[in-house]
């Protein structure tokens, strides 16, 4: 069908994406300008790759940091039982689908300023397309044309494996995992990250014996303490004891792999098997009764990517292993959010929506959205939001907290920011220094002798990055 000219669409803002980084984008918008906002948006409901999850998907953090500015996530309880167990509630996919419902349909749709088209697909500039009836509309916009899906989430059901599978050989995305409903010899997980670790986790859960689990692990990462990232002020000196510890290792450190000898053993950082150096980074966390549980599987195989499996081998970057007979490959390699090169966050009438916080690109599009109603000049804007990348090697970790910091340093010189994050739900981890009574000297203590070692932290994380390149 061709371009409908008589029903376009005049906005300030066109959202292309309706995924996390989007509705938080939007939503602060609606708080802090008087815009009118066009969302575009492939699937048939709000929330992303949230829509193309396994069943038993968690978020990582806890509830508190996700979601939209003005709406609660969080019950701002604590898990009784399993292996989060003391820690704070981490929402599950289909509460994340139902929430970002309902901030669509009670907060965007009634204010009147937002329009929403699912099911339908950018085509050009200023045009988009119904995937059902292939009808197209045009868009005017006066501000922006923001880019809320840059970041190119990749999950294993919208992503075929890239290794090879002889017909025959069993093998599922990791959402087909809960469907089988007969006992199953072994299973093969593909995949070290987040995903890999949920597949794992789950099945220990259902009490499928250890020795049943083959576990493909490209890469070891290095993992982060969830008991470090909780926001109750009963943690208060678990999680800024932490942060005190990263930047005491950092300026004692004389050596990238000083470094992280120094994070593990300060319990910044943890590895699955501490006789393997990891060489990856991704955010992803573990409780530490999570962590005993992944250690209890003995049957992992640290030969690389996976290239092809056939009945009788799984062949493997750096040799090969014998193909159990009768097992279920679950395929959990797909990308998760693949590093991408930083593009400059606003250039003409274009915004493309990145991190600017690490591992935190619901925050980072909710303040991005702040700056944008708040700042006029472009060069300002992106000295204030410098892009930082999805993580992969371990490296990372190093340069992801120098641009994180970077940032913070940047926003603090602004008063209008720091009270956008003082008032801000998704800075509630941030927002306890900010509220520490002076008369509390042991907080006061801990946070200052924090603050004394910034500076010669990123100084001495520069020349560490400097040899590695």
């Amino acid at each position: 069908m061709g371009l409908d000219r008589s029903n376009a669409v005049d906005v300030d803002y066109f959202i292309i994406g309706a995924g996390a980084a989007g509705m938080a984008f939007a939503d602060t918008l609606l708080t802090d300008t008087d815009a009118h906002i066009l969302i575009v948006d492939r699937r048939h409901r709000p929330g992303g790759h949230w829509n193309d999850a396994y069943s038993f998907v968690r978020l990582h953090q806890p509830s508190a940091y996700h979601g939209v500015n003005s709406r609660e996530l969080s019950q701002g309880s604590k898990d009784v039982a399993g292996w989060n167990q003391g820690l704070y509630e981490l929402a599950g996919g289909a509460e994340v689908l139902s929430y970002f419902d309902q901030v669509m349909q009670q907060r965007f749709l009634p204010s009147g300023r937002v329009q929403y088209f699912p099911m339908s697909d950018v085509v050009g500039d200023g045009e988009f397309e119904s995937l059902l009836t292939g009808r197209r509309q045009r868009v005017f916009v006066r501000n922006k044309i923001v880019d809320a899906t840059y970041a190119g989430t990749e999950l294993p059901s919208t992503h075929p494996p890239r290794y090879g599978i002889q017909p025959g050989v069993r093998c599922v995305p990791v959402n087909d995992l809960p469907k089988f409903h007969e006992p199953t010899v072994r299973y093969v997980i593909v995949g070290s990250g987040k995903t890999g670790i949920d597949a794992c986790l789950w099945l220990l859960e259902q009490g499928v014996a250890t020795e049943r689990i083959l576990w493909i692990m490209p890469r070891d990462a290095w993992l982060l303490d969830r008991s470090q990232l909780q926001p109750g002020d009963e943690f208060f000196f678990t999680a800024f004891g932490s942060i005190a510890r990263q930047f005491e290792a950092l300026v004692e450190a004389d050596s990238v792999e000083d470094l992280f000898e120094r994070l593990e053993a300060g319990g910044v950082l943890l590895r699955i098997d501490s006789r393997i150096k990891p060489t990856a980074y991704r955010c992803a966390t573990v409780s530490l009764a999570e962590l005993s549980q992944l250690r209890r599987i003995e049957g992992v195989v640290r030969l690389g990517r996976v290239l092809a499996i056939n009945g009788e081998n799984i062949l493997l970057e750096r040799g090969r292993v014998p193909m159990p007979p009768g097992a279920l490959v679950v395929d959990c390699s797909a990308n998760g959010i693949p590093p991408r090169p930083p593009v400059p966050m606003w250039k003409g009438n274009r915004l493309t929506l990145q991190m600017v916080r690490a591992c935190q690109p619901i925050f980072s599009a909710a303040l991005i959205a702040h700056v944008e109603a708040t700042f006029a000049d472009e060069a300002q804007k992106n000295a204030l939001c410098a892009p930082i990348p999805s993580p992969s090697a371990d490296v990372d970790w190093l340069r992801l907290l120098e641009g994180t910091t970077r940032n913070r340093y940047a926003w603090s010189k602004h008063v209008n920011i720091e009270q956008w994050l003082a008032n801000s739900r998704l800075d509630c981890f941030w927002s306890r220094a900010r509220q520490v009574n002076p008369a509390d000297t042991e907080k006061v203590a801990l946070l200052e002798g924090y603050r004394t070692k910034v500076r010669p932290a990123l100084t001495n994380l520069s020349r560490l990055l400097a040899r590695v390149g």
